[in-house]
């Protein structure tokens, strides 16, 4: 099997049926297209290789979408606008999927990603940097 083909298959739901990977994947396409203005900051900010890794934005993996992945890293960031405040327990299920899945998992505010962009780079680099 190709690399490419690989890194894409393990990008994938290994948990999700191919009905619901479907339905990830479309979803996750129109995540791309529209995304929120904390979302928008700091994939500028990720963007280019700017912390040493690539990010990818909006990625099924593990039966969720990953806001931001640094797949090299392990690495996933999830920014959290006020609607998480009333999601913790599903937002708590999804990170115990992927750490399973052998990630990291950084959640960062949406007013800090936008108030206070170099704290969250930095809470990023921190969490890129090897234990």
């Amino acid at each position: 099997m190709p690399a490419e083909s690989r890194d894409r298959r393990s990008h994938a739901s290994i948990e999700a049926s191919p009905k619901r990977r479907a339905v990830l994947n479309e979803r996750a396409h129109a995540m791309r297209h529209a995304p929120t203005p904390s979302e928008a900051a700091l994939f500028r900010l990720l963007a280019g290789r700017k912390l040493g890794v690539a990010f990818k934005r909006q990625v099924p993996l593990g039966g969720y979408i990953a806001d931001f992945l640094a797949a090299s890293a392990k690495l996933v960031v999830e920014v959290d606008g006020p609607v998480h405040q009333q999601r913790r327990g599903a937002d708590a299920r999804k990170d115990r999927a992927l750490r399973r899945l052998g990630y990291s998992v950084l959640r960062l505010d949406a007013a800090l990603v936008i108030e206070q962009p170099l704290v969250a780079v930095a809470l990023v680099r921190e969490a890129l940097a090897p234990s």
